[in-house]
C-alpha cells in the first residue's frame, strides 16, 4: 500500500506539514512574548463604575485618595516607563496636565510594578512634571484593571466617564474632548 503515491506527493505533504508547524510556532512565540508580562487578576472597571477607594503617595510627598479624586474632575493614569504605548501616551498626558491641572482637574499617574528611581530618571530625561506614585506591585492597579497599560481613567464626581487603553493608544484630542465635557 502506498500512502503518498509518488515522491512529489510525499515532498508536498512534508512541505505543508513543516509550513504549518512553523506558522503555529511563530504564533505561539508571538502570543507568549510581550514587552510587559500580563497577569489576569484584578477588577475590570467600566464606564459608569465608581472610583475605588485607594491611597497613594506621589513623588512630592502628597497623599491622594480615591475619595479626594472623586470630588471633581480627575485623570488617573496607570503606566510603566518600559511600555512603548505608555511612552507614546505620556507626552499627551503631560500636555493635558499642563492645560487642565490649572483649571482644577486632578491628575495622578500610578506606576504598575515600577520603582521610584526608574520613574524619576524617565521623568527627568523626558522633562515630565506630572505627579506620579511609584508602586512596585499591582495592588492599586488591580483595583481598576486586570491587564494592559496605559490605562487612563477620566472621572467626574467619582464616576468613571471614559477609559483609554493601548487599543489605540490615546492622544491629546481624545482625552481633551472628554475633559472639556466634565
Amino acid at each position: 500500500m502506498v500512502i503518498f503515491g509518488n515522491s512529489e506527493n510525499k515532498q508536498y505533504f512534508w512541505n505543508c506539514l513543516m509550513s504549518k508547524t512553523i506558522s503555529i510556532l511563530i504564533l505561539l512565540v508571538t502570543l507568549l512574548s510581550s514587552c510587559i508580562k500580563e497577569k489576569s487578576s484584578g477588577a475590570d472597571l467600566v464606564v459608569g463604575d465608581m472610583v475605588p477607594d485607594f491611597t497613594v503617595v506621589t513623588d512630592d510627598g502628597t497623599s491622594l485618595t480615591g475619595e479626594q479624586l472623586s470630588q471633581g474632575a480627575s485623570c488617573i493614569v496607570f503606566f510603566t516607563t518600559v511600555c512603548p504605548d505608555c511612552q507614546n501616551a505620556l507626552p499627551h498626558i503631560q500636555r493635558l496636565y499642563d492645560e487642565y491641572a490649572p483649571q482644577g482637574v486632578q491628575f495622578v499617574l500610578i506606576s504598575r510594578e515600577e520603582g521610584a528611581d526608574t520613574i524619576a530618571r524617565y521623568w527627568e530625561e523626558h522633562q515630565l512634571t506630572m505627579p506620579y506614585s511609584a508602586q512596585t506591585d499591582r495592588k492599586i492597579y488591580e483595583l481598576f484593571a486586570k491587564t494592559r497599560v496605559p490605562r487612563i481613567y477620566i472621572c467626574g464626581s467619582g464616576v468613571i466617564k471614559a477609559i483609554f487603553t493601548d487599543t489605540p493608544p490615546p492622544v491629546y484630542e481624545d482625552v481633551a474632548d472628554i475633559l472639556k465635557n466634565i
